[in-house]
């Protein structure tokens, strides 16, 4: 899961209407992750050409023959939620059409490559001493693993992963610096360490591709806490019924279905291979974890060893296994998902068209209708969150619309669901541009989804062939957030 809460960061209470009214006055980094603006733009020269390049060219082979001596390629981007970014496979340009003027930009952002939270270290931590202390011999392919020292550091940004948002924030200004001179992003965080530090990390890298100072303008990001009582459109939390009901433990039943499928055979070799190891289902999927959050915790994106010991295929069931977790938990497949993400629609559509937000869901009223704090000027803005609630908005928004449930019986790829897998909608730094544009001299606005550089056509409003829909028409497919998105069953 992604969503811990964070005591770093303190909050000065702007008192309104309902418990969630904040101003957030100054931010804070967490000491551990202090590091230099000039560290991270030497570094951040390419870590989106790092993984992009990787994930072309990864050295190894693709064979299952390659489990033998733990040689295989690592299969970089099929890790599920823990894959670092890199491009999504899209059928349409996702270019600005060259006949169009982009007129509005919206980021919805998860925060970018970290270590494993405080719970999943404490448990990775414990199988690799107890797998040490058992092991009896340690097969070709796996002598790493007699020396290896978990020491990935719980919670925090990577700096790999900082440098992922410093890319960010310099792509967004290279994609929409025609809108730059006229306005200056508004920017929000989830009140979450390694989120707000994502927003951050994205301002400099913005600010910087430009030539100026971001220190002042990283002090105005608005943070939202996360804390019970804050209405909070960048954290799941406000439908009660969506967090404490059935359907979580239904979700995970789903997923579990999958993994008792393909996990034992993998966990058999692994028992081989590493005698006197007692795996089972479950550290069996946490050993294979430390694959993405090893790989992520290098500098470079450097492939861990612990990439090699899996075919391709078994990474693509590792892929599924975790796809299914964010369907049926956070996504279509689960009921109330599509509630819990009106709220984020609801504002977005008060951006495109410059009216009021009409709400009363999980917005935070006394936020939303001070033009400080929610401002409906501006042409660009940025929000930063976390992979469940960013599931949550996408089902509200119709995004994953048309592909049928995900089967626990048996995989299917990607492009059997209509491009839905959890690495390509949510890995580390994932993000959703929402475009408007005119074109062709006529001003007839038109709205466009972009996600991971995949645009994905609109659905409900007549779609063009390049997937846009006209923003009459886009507002009026958006029906269920604006009536009210059931939120009365929350």
């Amino acid at each position: 899961m992604d969503s811990k809460r964070s005591g770093d960061y303190k909050y000065a209470a702007v008192y309104g209407d309902e418990p969630g009214d904040v101003r957030i006055e100054a931010l804070g980094e967490p000491a551990a992750n202090r590091r230099s603006k000039q560290t991270l733009l030497k570094f951040a020269m390419g870590s989106t050409l790092i993984a992009a390049a990787l994930f072309l060219a990864v050295g190894g082979k693709a064979s299952t023959c390659c489990t033998k001596d733990a040689t295989c390629s690592g299969s970089l981007g099929t890790w599920g939620q823990y894959s670092p970014w890199a491009p999504a496979p899209s059928k349409l340009d996702p270019a600005i059409p060259s006949e169009c003027k982009v007129t509005f930009a919206q980021i919805l952002s998860r925060h970018s490559s970290r270590g494993p939270s405080a719970n999943k270290g404490a448990k990775y931590a414990a199988l690799v001493k107890d797998l040490q202390a058992s092991i009896t011999e340690y097969s070709k392919g796996f002598e790493f693993f007699k020396n290896y020292k978990y020491e990935l550091v719980p919670d925090d940004l990577s700096l790999y992963g900082e440098n992922e948002m410093v890319d960010s924030g310099k792509l967004f200004y290279s994609r929409y610096k025609e809108l730059v001179t006229e306005t200056e992003p508004f920017v929000r965080a989830s009140g979450s360490g390694r989120v707000i530090m994502s927003a951050q990390n994205f301002t400099h890298g913005y600010y910087e591709a430009q030539g100026r100072n971001a220190e002042d303008y990283a002090s105005r990001i608005l943070v939202i806490p996360e804390e019970e009582g804050y209405n909070n459109t960048l954290e799941h939390g406000s439908c009660k019924l969506f967090e404490d009901g059935p359907g979580k433990k239904a979700g995970t039943a789903k997923q579990k279905e999958w993994k008792d499928i393909w996990v034992p055979s993998v966990q058999k070799r692994l028992s081989k291979k590493l005698p006197g190891a007692k795996f089972d289902t479950d550290s069996t999927v946490y050993f294979m974890d430390l694959c993405p959050f090893e790989t992520v915790g290098s500098p470079e994106l450097e492939l861990s060893p612990f990439c090699r010991a899996f075919s391709k295929d078994e990474w693509r069931n590792y892929d599924y296994y975790q796809s299914l977790e964010k369907w049926y938990v956070y996504g279509p497949g689960r009921d109330l998902a599509s509630s819990q993400g009106v709220g984020f629609v609801n504002e977005l559509i008060a951006r495109l068209t410059g009216k009021p937000v009409n709400d009363h869901t999980s917005t935070n009223s006394t936020l939303d209708s001070s033009p400080a704090t929610f401002p409906l000027d501006r042409k660009l803005y940025a929000d930063f969150s976390h992979d469940n609630g960013m599931m949550t908005v996408f089902t509200a928004l119709r995004l994953f619309e048309g592909t049928e449930n995900l089967p626990t019986t048996k995989r299917k790829s990607p492009e059997q669901l209509g491009g839905y897998s959890a690495s390509r909608a949510v890995p580390f730094g994932a993000r959703m541009y929402v475009e408007k544009m005119q074109c062709g001299g006529s001003d007839e606005e038109l709205v466009r989804i972009i996600l991971n550089d995949r645009v994905v056509p609109l659905k409900g409003c007549d779609a063009d062939k390049l997937g846009r829909c006209t923003l009459d028409k886009f507002v009026e497919s958006m029906s269920f957030a604006t009536s009210g998105g059931e939120w009365s069953r929350c």
